[in-house]
């Protein structure tokens, strides 16, 4: 049995409170899906996120094949950190851990997947040419929606730093 982790890191130039309003809402998940996977809100997303909290998708990841995916909001805690457990759905095991911290000049959300694939042995033969791809693409897709959304962190250098610093003093 083999399980894979993705990890995305991405920082935002936007206080916490704002990155968790738009990650916690389950309609915005459609908004950083590409369009090709056809995703669709079928039911549960008609509340603030709570524990407990089941949704149904559809969503066409590969070959136009349509796929129902029901997941369960397992755990939350406000402005920090939610997960999503698949209930029903494309893969033998989806755990996905989303993360938000505040950082100087933004924010700092991480996703944690750990996934498993169906079908054995043939689930992992496909992992590396056809799931790992698609979820990375996903994943790309998704850091250039929020970029576009919320804009372009900047890291501070640490001379700016001390200049601001040196400022506000």
């Amino acid at each position: 049995m083999k399980i894979y982790t993705l990890r995305s890191v991405q920082k935002l130039p936007i206080s916490p409170k704002k990155a968790w309003d738009f990650l916690s809402d389950p309609e915005n998940l459609k908004v950083i899906t590409p369009d090709y996977m056809g995703f669709e809100i079928l039911s549960g997303a008609d509340r603030p996120m709570f524990q407990g909290q089941i949704i149904q998708y559809i969503v066409t990841p590969v070959a136009g094949i349509k796929t129902k995916w029901v997941t369960e909001i397992t755990h939350v805690r406000e402005g920090e950190y939610f997960v999503d457990e698949q209930r029903f759905g494309p893969y033998a095991l989806w755990h996905h851990k989303h993360f938000i911290k505040p950082v100087p000049g933004g924010v700092e959300m991480e996703d944690i997947i750990d996934y498993k694939l169906p079908f054995g042995v043939l689930g992992q033969m496909v992992h590396p040419f056809m799931v790992k791809p698609k979820l990375k693409e996903i994943f790309d897709y998704r850091r250039q929606k929020l970029t576009e959304l919320f804009g372009e962190f900047k890291e501070e250098s640490d001379s700016s730093k001390t200049l601001k610093q040196d400022i506000l003093n």
